[in-house]
């Protein structure tokens, strides 16, 4: 079965979200290959739904997808311009001085955008900094002003107001078009939205967008089901010792495709037939991960991981990370396939 990436939930998504901002523009983040779910497929499709704005991390990112888009889509580059980044057709987000005028003296007439640092410290133009160049960038047109927010998915904390009050501190006045929020900020309501927001997690179905709908199944194929009596061992260090007579299915995955140990550490990971859930028993090796299908009348050819009952966040929660790394991190060893 494989990765099956849904660009239908993928739009219906990013059209939610852009519902929730209706004063802005509605861009889309696609950086790490669309979040590891294939930007080649992901830009074209939101793309033919209305968004003309797409962000990337690198240039590299953009060039990629460059080809792919009419001429009217406008593709920025969050980490700006960085030295010998080919940076034709895309629009560096500059986040410093010495970006500004790199920028200028080796693309004087290309187009641009600032990101600034509204308390995040981490990209972006500092307050003190952009008070020193700010007439002299905004003499040269930039496309976009944006900054970052750093605890969006935490509603209640005042770090977000303390940002909000900044980044308008810093463009008060302004002609230019102005974002602030990505996913987590557009929940946070209007008095974030500016001119253009920035959704990326919640278009992959993840938090802290919780109507997102589902984007990702992952079935794993199984290799092989053995019987094991009571008493004897599965896997490395013989982490799981059968109580009862027992059929085990040893599926193809593991820590090289991404789904870390760490995901059976506390005894809670299943897989899926169906409705029906299965324990992951042992260990996750390398490329392998054993499961209880005892309680299964037939064992399908694949069981999923990955679904409508257990989604990116869930895996998230049981490896102590989020849901950002669980989908970065699926490896290139799935076979993907686009709805």
């Amino acid at each position: 079965m494989g990765l099956v990436i849904d660009l239908a939930a993928v739009v219906a998504n990013w059209k939610a979200l852009a519902a929730k901002a209706a004063g802005a523009r509605a861009a889309a983040v696609v950086k790490a290959d669309a979040y590891g779910l294939g930007a080649d497929r992901v830009a074209p499709a939101l793309y033919a739904a209305g968004a003309r704005d797409f962000f990337v991390a690198l240039a590299s990112e953009g060039q990629a997808i460059r080809p792919l888009l009419p001429e009217d889509a406008r593709i920025f580059v969050l980490s700006g311009h960085m030295e010998g980044a080919d940076l034709a057709g895309l629009i560096p987000l500059l986040n410093s001085p010495e970006q500004f005028f790199r920028d200028r003296a080796l693309r004087p007439r290309a187009p641009f955008g600032i990101q600034l640092d509204s308390g995040m410290n981490r990209l972006g133009i500092e307050p003190g900094e952009w008070a020193a160049i700010r007439a002299e960038a905004l003499a040269a047109d930039p496309a976009l002003i944006m900054s970052h927010l750093a605890c969006a998915d935490e509603p209640d904390h005042a770090a977000n107001a303390q940002q909000l009050a900044a980044f308008r501190a810093m463009t008060e006045g302004v002609a230019v078009p102005r974002s602030l929020a990505a996913t987590g900020g557009i929940l946070l309501g209007p008095d974030y939205h500016f001119d253009l927001v920035r959704p990326g997690i919640g278009l992959y179905g993840g938090e802290p967008f919780g109507d997102a709908q589902p984007v990702v199944t992952l079935g794993l194929p199984v290799i092989q089901v053995r019987e094991v009596r009571p008493g004897e061992s599965v896997g490395y260090g013989y982490a799981w010792t059968a109580e009862r007579p027992s059929r085990v299915a040893t599926v193809a995955a593991g820590y090289a495709d991404g789904l870390a140990r760490a995901l059976a550490r506390e005894g809670k990971l299943s897989l899926w037939a169906g409705e029906h859930a299965c324990p992951v028993i042992g260990r996750i090796s390398m490329d392998l991960i054993t499961v209880d299908v005892t309680d299964l009348p037939d064992v399908p050819p694949a069981l999923e991981i990955l679904n409508a009952r257990q989604g990116v966040d869930a895996l998230a929660a049981l490896s102590g990370t989020i849901g950002y790394e669980i989908l970065t991190s699926l490896g290139r060893r799935y076979e993907r396939r686009w709805l």
